[in-house]
């Protein structure tokens, strides 16, 4: 049947005896005597004061925000359905191809404009190509060929949104990725992985770059912390944009970061909203192949997370997950070896599993709870 983003449905009752077994067999994910390492503050170079407080709370180790007893994490079910991809476009994982075309004839292939032109423009930022966003903007203006602005308008949107790498440039590995969408590659997973990634790099060292789309991710927040009303509704109508409808809706700008810090630690279950309201219910992928999680392949690097470490998001009844191993999926696409663990997690991506989703109510398990 070729690459399917999802292959095997599995029962609730089934995946929380795997998973109670192979967490008692392999343990958890972090070491027996582990002491975090992460710095009591953090800086994200993102000038939004939600976003700094919320930064400090990721937890690297099991690749999800810990407030508390609260597990929170963006899923693929829920980034799939802010960005509207369509179901027929999440059955290919993105990888970089071995015999991808160069940048030079990426980046021709895209704006449609010749070799010596694209050549002139190309920059060299840090370790990486790139093209600045104002020649980009102005080839938008001024291209004669209207199916070729918006593929340049939309490229841009990926490499200054999704993956903002160096200012104002558009990088290199962005236009990989942008090639492939039209080989029904799927991108969501890639957001989660940089998103992910990012997040790790930033709470890890204490400060740093946040290179992700923060914009989505701060709508996948609102959507877990405010009620957005009268909307479900309208989650059929084929006109309907959750984030249209979340960016249309008035925030507060008054509160400071030093506010939002005492809010996420004195978070409790009950002020969660679980489930975002445009989700519609489903089946939640879970595993691929070997890995007891999700493997994620970003653009910049490889990154793993465990979906059922949040089930309540889901209002499926909340056991306790398997994430053996999940900390060591993390590795950059540098040195030896790198090449083969990402055709591995490609491999484990044809193999992929879901679980049934039961609307029970956020309810936890005793275990889960001792966990």
């Amino acid at each position: 049947m070729g690459n399917r983003f999802l292959d095997r449905v599995e029962d609730n009752a089934a995946v929380r005896t795997w998973a109670e077994i192979t967490q008692r067999e392999k343990g958890d994910s972090l070491a027996e005597g582990y002491i975090s390492e992460l710095w009591d503050f953090t800086r994200v170079s993102v000038d939004k004061r939600l976003f700094q407080a919320l930064a400090q709370f990721w937890n690297p180790a099991y690749s999800c925000f810990t407030f508390g007893r609260v597990n929170l994490v963006p899923t693929i079910e829920e980034y799939t359905g802010l960005l509207r991809c369509s179901k027929i476009q999440v059955d290919k994982v993105y990888s970089n191809a071995v015999n991808a075309p160069t940048f030079l004839k990426r980046l021709m292939n895209i704006t449609g404009m010749s070799e010596q032109w694209v050549t002139a423009r190309i920059r060299q930022k840090g370790d990486s190509n790139c093209i600045p966003w104002k020649i980009l903007k102005d080839l938008i203006l001024a291209h004669p060929d209207a199916r070729k602005k918006v593929d340049v308008f939309a490229l841009s949107i990926y490499g200054l949104v999704m993956f903002p790498k160096t200012s104002g440039h558009v990088d290199e590995a962005v236009t990989d990725l942008f090639d492939r969408l039209e080989k029904r590659v799927t991108p969501v997973p890639t957001i989660l992985a940089e998103t992910f990634r990012s997040l790790n790099a930033c709470r890890r060292a204490g400060e740093g770059s946040f290179i992700g789309c923060a914009q989505l991710l701060l709508v996948w927040f609102y959507s877990h912390f405010w009620k957005v009303d009268k909307v479900s509704y309208r989650v059929f109508s084929n006109n309907y944009s959750p984030l249209k409808e979340i960016v249309a809706t008035p925030r507060r700008d008054d509160i400071s970061e030093e506010k939002w810090m005492v809010i996420f630690q004195n978070l409790q279950e009950d002020d969660i909203k679980w489930r975002s309201p445009w989700l519609l219910p489903g089946e939640i992928l879970y595993r691929c192949g070997d890995f007891d999680w999700v493997p994620l392949i970003g653009i910049w690097e490889a990154v793993g997370y465990a979906p059922l470490l949040v089930l309540r998001q889901y209002r499926s009844r909340q056991f306790v997950p398997a994430t053996q191993g999940l900390d060591e999926c993390e590795f950059l696409y540098r040195g030896d070896g790198y090449k083969r663990r990402v055709r591995e997690m490609v491999s484990a991506w044809n193999q992929t599993r879901r679980i049934k989703g039961l609307a029970v109510g956020p309810i936890t398990t005793p275990e889960y709870d001792e966990w």
